[in-house]
């Protein structure tokens, strides 16, 4: 019986660290505000809807809470730079209708390292 009960609060534990936490979704007038969150309760990406579309700034982090993207939407289509964060460096990619039309890296220091 006693290993019964190991067992069971051993699945038990599992079983309520694993749930994920669910997005939360605020309406503000005629957006919505949206947060999705990783497995560890860190959040993983936030931005706004419009009329059911990825719209305004929308920023994305990792799962130890730092900053891996930041851009905007315009009607569900990525517009305008956006930025990469990877390590050290800084990727700055512009958009045009969700089309990539430009990329720079940069290093710590801000220089470029590439451009295309």
């Amino acid at each position: 019986m006693k290993t019964f009960t190991f067992f069971l609060a051993l699945f038990l534990t599992v079983a309520i660290s694993a749930q994920e936490t669910k997005p939360t979704f605020t309406k503000d007038g005629n957006k919505v505000i949206a947060t999705y969150f990783h497995d560890n309760g860190e959040i993983a990406q936030t931005g706004e809807f419009l009329k059911g579309k990825l719209h305004g700034d929308w920023t994305m982090f990792d799962e130890a809470g730092e900053k891996v993207a930041s851009g905007e939407y315009l009607n569900g289509r990525k517009t305008g730079t956006w930025f990469f964060w990877k390590g050290e460096e800084l990727q700055q990619v512009d958009f045009e209708d969700s089309r990539v039309v430009g990329v720079t890296k940069l290093d710590s220091k801000g220089a470029v390292v590439s451009n295309k």
